[in-house]
C-alpha cells in the first residue's frame, strides 16, 4: 500500500513539473547528458588533467597555469563566436539533437586522445583541451534548450535542479573511477605518466555510454523556423540587438551571467591547482576534495530547485551568488585544511545551486520558438565568463608572483557584479516579453 502511495506521489510531482506529452523516460534521457558529460569537466578539467598538465606535462613551470588558462580561454572565446550562429541553425533546422550528437562525438573522441600526450608535449596537450572543451561547451548549450519544452514555465527550477544534481552523480562516478586508478597505481609507485591516460579513456567511456538514452528518447519538439541563418559575426551582432529592444531583461540575465560564471569558472578550472599549490594537497587528496565539492553540488541542486519555483528565480539566484562571496572570504582566511574543506562544501553547494538556477530563469525568459538560439546566448555569456574568469586568476598569480590567495579574492568581485546586475532584472517584464514575442 506504502509503495503504491509512494509511486502514485511520484507520478503527480512529476505530472505537475513536466509538459503534456513529456514521459519520464525523456526526463530521465535529458538528465542523462548532465550525467554523462559532468565526468568530462569533473576529471578533465577540475581534478585530474589540468593539475597533470601543470605538474607533469608542463613541468611545473611557472607559465604552465597560465597556458593552460589561455587554452580553454581560447576554446570559450570560438565558443562564444560561434554558437550564436550555431543555435540559429538548429532552430531554423529543428537540428537541436543533431547538434547535440555531433559535440558529443567530438568530446568523447578528443577527451580519449588526451591519453597519448606525453610529458613535455605541451602543445599537442593544449590543442586537444581546446577543441574537447570547445565540442564540451557546444553540447552543453544544446542539451539546455531542450529544457524549456519539458518542463512548465513554473517547475522550470527544480525540473532544472533535478538535471543538474543527476549530473553531478555521473561527475562522482567518473571521478570515482579515476581515483581509482590513482590510489591502486600510487600504491604501486606508477608515476602518473603512466596512469593519467588510462582515466582520460575511462573518462571518455562513461561520457559515451551515459549518453545514449539520450539520443534514443530525447524529443525534437519546436518546429523548424525556417529563418535565414546569418554569417557568424553579423548573427551575434543582430541577436545582441534583438534582445536589447525585444528582451532588454534577458540581455541582463547575461551580463549577470557573465560576471558569476567567471567566479564559477576559476573554482571548476583552478580549485584543483589552489589546492595542490597553495594548501599542499596530493592528487589523491585533491581529487577526494573534489569528490566532496561533487556531493555538496548534487545535493544543492536537488533541493533548491523546489527552493526556486517557490521564492522567485531572481531571489534564489541572489542568494546563491551572495553564498559565493562568503566561500571565498572562508577560501581566502583558510590556512589549515578543516577550513578549506569548508570552503570546498561551500562552493560545492552554490555551485550546483548557481548553476541550476541560472539555467532555469534562462529558459523562463527565453521565446519558445528561439530556444537554441536563446541558450547559445546563455552559452555565449557563460564562455565569456570562462575566458575571462581565469584568465584573470592567472594574470594576478603570475602579478604577484603566485600569490593565489591574492587571485581568489579577486574572484570574489565577480560574484559581487552579478549579484549587483541581477538587482535590476524584471522578472515578470522579461517572462510577459518571452510569452509576447514567441511568434
Amino acid at each position: 500500500m506504502s509503495e503504491s502511495h509512494d509511486a502514485a506521489r511520484t507520478d503527480g510531482l512529476l505530472s505537475r513539473a513536466l509538459r503534456p506529452g513529456v514521459t519520464r523516460r525523456e526526463l530521465w534521457a535529458w538528465a542523462m547528458y548532465d550525467f554523462a558529460n559532468s565526468g568530462y569537466t569533473t576529471v578533465v578539467l577540475t581534478a585530474v588533467f589540468n593539475t597533470y598538465f601543470v605538474s607533469v606535462i608542463a613541468g611545473g613551470q611557472a607559465w604552465a597555469t597560465l597556458v593552460l588558462t589561455a587554452a580553454l580561454s581560447v576554446s570559450y572565446l570560438s565558443a562564444m563566436l560561434t554558437l550564436p550562429t550555431l543555435g540559429a541553425r538548429a532552430d531554423a533546422r529543428a537540428g537541436k539533437r543533431r547538434l547535440l550528437f555531433t559535440s558529443t562525438l567530438g568530446c568523447v573522441l578528443l577527451t580519449a586522445l588526451l591519453a597519448i600526450v606525453e610529458p613535455g608535449q605541451v602543445w599537442l596537450a593544449l590543442v586537444l583541451l581546446a577543441a574537447s572543451n570547445y565540442c564540451y561547451c557546444v553540447g552543453e548549450a544544446s542539451v539546455a534548450a531542450f529544457l524549456p519544452e519539458l518542463a512548465r514555465p513554473e517547475a522550470m527550477g527544480r525540473v532544472s535542479g533535478w538535471g543538474w544534481g543527476w549530473g553531478y552523480f555521473g561527475g562522482m562516478l567518473a571521478l570515482g573511477v579515476a581515483l581509482f586508478i590513482v590510489a591502486q597505481q600510487s600504491a604501486r609507485g606508477v608515476e602518473a605518466a603512466a596512469y593519467v591516460p588510462l582515466a582520460m579513456l575511462t573518462t571518455a567511456a562513461i561520457f559515451a555510454l551515459a549518453a545514449v538514452p539520450s539520443f534514443l528518447w530525447l524529443r525534437e519538439r519546436s518546429p523548424a523556423t525556417r529563418r535565414d541563418t546569418q554569417p557568424w559575426l553579423r548573427r551575434l551582432r543582430a541577436a545582441w540587438q534583438e534582445t536589447g529592444q525585444y528582451f532588454p531583461d534577458f540581455q541582463l540575465l547575461l551580463i549577470c551571467a557573465a560576471c558569476y560564471h567567471a567566479g564559477i569558472a576559476v573554482v571548476v578550472t583552478l580549485a584543483a591547482v589552489y589546492a595542490n599549490q597553495v594548501m599542499g594537497f596530493s592528487m589523491a587528496q585533491t581529487m577526494l576534495m573534489v569528490f566532496t565539492v561533487n556531493i555538496a553540488a548534487a545535493v544543492g541542486a536537488l533541493l533548491f530547485g523546489f527552493l526556486q519555483d517557490r521564492v522567485g528565480h531572481r531571489p534564489a539566484l541572489s542568494y546563491t551568488l551572495l553564498g559565493w562571496m562568503i566561500m571565498v572570504v572562508v577560501a581566502y582566511l583558510a590556512v589549515t585544511d578543516w577550513v578549506f574543506w569548508l570552503a570546498a562544501t561551500l562552493a560545492g553547494l552554490c555551485m550546483g545551486t548557481s548553476q541550476s538556477a541560472g539555467r532555469a530563469m534562462a529558459g523562463a525568459l527565453a521565446p519558445a520558438n528561439r530556444l537554441a538560439e536563446f541558450f547559445a546566448l546563455w552559452a555565449f555569456a557563460v564562455q565569456l565568463a570562462s575566458v575571462v574568469g581565469p584568465l584573470c586568476y592567472g594574470g594576478v598569480t603570475w602579478l604577484t608572483s603566485g600569490n593565489q590567495r591574492l587571485a581568489l579574492l579577486v574572484t570574489g568581485l565577480f560574484f559581487l557584479a552579478g549579484w549587483l546586475v541581477l538587482r535590476k532584472v524584471d522578472f515578470a517584464r522579461g517572462r510577459q516579453a518571452a510569452i509576447s514575442n514567441a511568434v
